[in-house]
C-alpha cells in the first residue's frame, strides 16, 4: 500500500559519520545508536521514495524550495572527505503535484534547476543536513530509492504545518511507499565554547521541545515564545513543524529515541511509524481557526494610527491608489516625528521602514508615506499582495526626540532606541525588539545597520524613547 509510511527527526553533525567523526565519535555514542536504530526503522518499511527536509539548503523568506536536479549528488568535501559522496535520482513525477497543491493554498514552491543556482549563487548540491541521514539508510540497506530533497522555508509556522499536511495528501495519491525525514539540530547555544555562543535559553528551549516529542503535545510547539526561539539560535524547528504537519491526523507509534548536546549543539532523534488515521491528532483547522480569532481580536483593538496604516496598504494594495491623511486628527497625529511602521504575517516580519525625524507636516502624513514603504519597497520583502492583506497585523512607533549619550549605562534596551554615528555612517534600533535583551546586543546589532564592526570605537550614541501603538 502506498502513501507515508514513516516519519522522523534527524540531527546532522558531519562527525556522525565515521569517517569523519573518528575517536570524536564516542562522544556523540547515543545519538550514533539512536540514528542506527532510526535507519532499521525506516529500512523496515521498505520505502522507494525519500523526502528530506533540510534547513542547510536554499532557503528563502517566502517559499519551500526544491532541489530540482535529476541526478542528486552531495559529499562531505568540506569537512575533508570530498571522496564520500552520495547520489540519488531525483523523484521528479510528483513535484508538480507539490507546486500545483501548494499554489492552491497559497504556499509558494520554488524549483531550484541549474539555472537557479546560478541566479541565487546557490550549491547546486545536496547539503549536509541530507547527507547525514542518509548516510545511515545507506548503512541500513536504504539505497537505490528516488529521493525528493525539499528546503525549509522562513515562513509563518502554521504555512509550514500546512505544507506538511499537503505532503501527506498527496502521498495518497502517488504510487510510493515514502519515508520523510526532517533533518535539524536543537539549540546552538548550550555551552561556552558552543558554536553561537551560550544562552541560558538554549536549555529551555531544548528541553520543550523534547517534551513536545516524547508526549507528542504537537499544539505546544505553536506556543513557543518567539524570544526564547531566537535566543535558542536552532536550525531544527521549522523541519520539525514541516514534519509534524505531514504527521496531522494519523496514527503514530511514535519513539523518542535520543538527545544530548555534547558539543554545545542540541541533537534530537525521533521516529513516528504510520498505523493508520486518528482524528484526535487532527490540528490543522483548530490552528487556523485560532489564528483567524486573534486578527479578529487585534483588529478590534486597533488604535488609530494603526488603523491608518493598514487602510493606507490596502487601498495601495487593490486600487493602487494612495489615500490623503484624516480630514480629523487626533493629538496624536497632528505633532510633528519620525515614524516606523511594522507589518507581521502570522507573527513573522513582513515589513518595516521607518523615519528617525519628522519629514512630513504630521504623523498622519508620516504614517502614510512609511506604512507604503513597509508594505511595497522593503528591499528585505516581496511587495505586499492583495491576496495576503487579511492575513496582516500592523504597529506605529512614534519616535520621541533623540539625545546623546555619554555612558552606556543611559541605555536601556526595553526603554530607549539607539541610533549610531560615525561619519556619515547611520544605524537606528527600536527598542523591544525580541532577542535583544541587552545593551551590548542593541549596540552591537545598530553598528551592523550602520556598517560599522562590533569593535568599532569612536561612535556618537543617541537614545530615543518610543511610543508603540497597535
Amino acid at each position: 500500500m502506498s502513501g507515508l509510511k514513516f516519519a522522523g527527526l534527524s540531527p546532522h553533525p558531519p562527525l556522525l559519520v565515521p569517517e569523519i567523526g573518528g575517536r570524536r565519535l564516542k562522544e556523540i555514542q547515543d545519538t550514533q545508536l539512536a540514528m542506527q536504530s532510526f535507519a532499521k526503522q525506516v529500512a523496515q518499511v521498505e520505502p522507494d521514495l525519500v523526502i528530506t527536509i533540510s534547513p542547510h539548503g536554499p532557503v528563502f523568506s517566502d517559499a519551500i524550495s526544491i532541489l530540482n536536479i535529476s541526478q542528486l549528488k552531495g559529499d562531505f568535501a568540506q569537512f575533508g572527505f570530498p571522496d564520500l559522496e552520495l547520489s540519488y535520482d531525483l523523484a521528479e513525477d510528483v513535484i508538480e503535484d507539490i507546486v500545483r497543491f501548494a499554489k492552491e493554498e497559497e504556499i509558494t514552491v520554488a524549483r531550484i534547476d541549474k539555472a537557479s543556482t546560478n541566479k541565487f549563487n546557490v550549491s547546486s548540491k545536496l547539503d549536509h543536513g541530507v547527507l547525514v541521514p542518509l548516510y545511515y539508510l545507506r548503512e541500513a540497506g536504504v539505497k537505490e530509492v528516488p529521493l525528493l530533497p525539499l528546503t525549509m522555508g522562513m515562513l509563518p509556522y502554521t504555512e509550514l504545518y500546512k505544507f506538511g499536511k499537503i505532503l501527506q495528501l498527496l502521498s495518497e495519491q502517488w504510487d510510493y511507499r515514502i519515508a520523510l525525514i526532517a533533518s535539524g539540530d536543537l539549540s546552538h547555544r548550550l555551552t561556552a565554547d558552543a558554536p553561537a555562543g551560550f544562552s541560558p535559553q538554549g536549555k529551555e528551549f531544548d528541553q520543550k521541545i523534547v517534551e513536545i516529542l516524547k508526549e507528542d503535545k504537537v499544539a505546544e510547539i505553536f506556543d513557543l515564545e518567539q524570544s526564547l526561539i531566537e535566543k535558542a539560535g536552532e536550525c531544527g524547528l521549522r523541519p520539525i513543524v514541516m514534519m509534524l504537519g505531514a504527521l496531522d491526523g494519523l496514527a503514530v507509534d511514535n519513539k523518542f529515541l535520543a538527545y544530548e548536546g555534547p558539543f554545545g549543539v542540541g541533537y534530537a532523534v525521533a521516529s513516528y511509524r504510520i498505523t493508520g488515521r486518528d482524528e484526535s491528532r487532527e490540528l490543522l483547522d483548530q490552528l487556523l481557526a485560532g489564528q483567524n480569532l486573534q486578527l479578529r481580536q487585534q483588529r478590534a483593538t486597533e488604535s488609530v494610527l494603526v488603523k491608518l496604516a493598514r487602510k493606507t496598504v490596502e487601498e495601495y494594495a487593490l486600487n493602487k491608489e494612495i489615500i490623503e491623511a484624516p480630514e480629523s486628527l487626533t493629538p496624536e497625529m497632528e505633532k510633528e516625528a519620525g515614524v516606523f511602521v511594522s507589518i507581521k504575517k502570522n507573527g513573522q516580519l513582513r515589513g518595516c521602514i521607518g523615519t528617525t525625524e519628522a519629514t512630513e507636516e504630521n504623523v498622519a502624513q508620516e504614517i502614510i508615506r512609511n506604512a507604503l514603504n513597509a508594505a511595497f519597497k522593503d528591499p528585505r520583502f516581496p511587495k505586499v499582495d492583495a491576496n495576503e492583506l487579511a492575513e496582516l497585523t500592523y504597529s506605529v512607533d512614534v519616535l520621541g526626540e533623540a539625545e546623546k549619550v555619554e555612558d552606556i549605562e543611559e541605555l536601556d534596551p526595553q526603554k530607549y532606541g539607539v541610533i549610531i554615528k560615525k561619519g556619515s555612517k547611520r544605524g537606528l534600533l527600536l527598542p523591544r525588539l525580541d532577542g535583544v535583551d541587552s545593551v551590548e546586543k542593541q549596540l552591537e546589532i545598530a553598528k551592523r545597520k550602520a556598517g560599522l564592526a562590533p569593535q568599532e570605537e569612536d561612535i556618537e550614541i543617541m537614545r530615543f524613547e518610543v511610543k508603540r501603538y497597535q
